[in-house]
């Protein structure tokens, strides 16, 4: 395998022709959930597939200058907020802390891993250990009391209103996002522009009942086979900081794959540096 066979196949996979581009939300679901994520209104120059390149169906695009008036950014935009107020994808600063799309099929993935199998009322024992501010403890009970809040009636709720508790709020908030604990679930533009948010909970239940069932080694064995099979190679290195995993964990993952035929390990790529991990068919669907 060269380097320009695996730009080829990311292109076709990451829709960077304009032939497979995505023309609104029908395509950009399927897209989303061929992919299992992505990021939104950029790559952040990573080898990740992104709903903006997606919609521009090309490598590279440049941003326009004005891009309240661009019809690509629109677009995209337009998408991240509909997909995921229909249901029909989670959407949130996950990973690599980046807002990311993620197929309901995937979710699970994540929420195994990150959630580890707590339910709504565990995060008080996150708490009592020190793994959740009392900021964050605040949020959660104002959200599970009265449902889903706008962010000025949320920082109201918790008395976080003024200016001098901005700061406090704000990493609170990314705190509950990180945790898997809160979504937005909606975007309000009347006239002023805020967020609803709500407990993942009772906005997502069926992905967080799923991931119930799925172990840390098999959650990170589908995040992994995920990517390569969207990416058609990547390194151990970056899967690990992708996804917030350990080495050893992706080496567990990668042998797994492996063993089932869907991955090569240690290949050289042309034009490349150093030792890849190859997706093995790229007709075969994710084992």
């Amino acid at each position: 395998m060269a380097r320009q066979d695996v730009e080829a196949w990311r292109d076709r996979t990451f829709r960077r022709l304009p032939e497979r581009r995505v023309r609104g939300e029908r395509s950009a679901l399927r897209f989303v959930d061929e992919v299992g994520f992505c990021f939104t209104l950029s790559d952040f120059g990573l080898p990740v597939a992104s709903l903006y390149v997606a919609v521009c169906g090309r490598r590279h695009p440049r941003r326009p200058k004005h891009t309240h008036h661009d019809p690509e950014i629109g677009l995209s935009w337009n998408l991240k907020d509909s997909l995921p107020a229909k249901r029909f994808t989670y959407y949130g600063k996950l990973v690599k802390g980046k807002p990311t799309l993620v197929s309901l099929t995937l979710f699970p993935a994540f929420c195994a891993l990150i959630r580890e199998g707590k339910g709504s009322g565990d995060y008080i024992v996150d708490y009592r250990q020190g793994r959740m501010t009392r900021a964050a403890v605040l949020i959660l009970e104002a959200l599970n009391d009265r449902g889903a809040l706008a962010t000025p009636d949320l920082r109201k709720a918790v008395a976080m209103h003024g200016a001098e508790r901005t700061a406090e709020f704000d990493r609170a908030m990314a705190e509950l996002q990180r945790g898997l604990w809160i979504v937005k679930v909606e975007e309000v533009y009347d006239p002023d522009f805020y967020y609803r948010w709500d407990l993942l909970d009772n906005w997502l239940p069926g992905p967080l009942l799923a991931a119930r069932d799925l172990g840390r080694e098999e959650a990170a064995r589908r995040l992994v086979a995920a990517y390569l099979k969207g990416a058609a190679a990547s390194q151990d290195r970056f899967l690990a900081g992708l996804f917030g995993l350990g080495l050893e964990e992706v080496k567990v993952a990668l042998d797994s794959l492996e063993a089932a035929g869907s991955v090569r390990q240690e290949r050289r790529i042309k034009g490349l540096p150093g030792s890849w991990v190859l997706w093995a068919d790229h007709g075969k669907d994710e084992p």
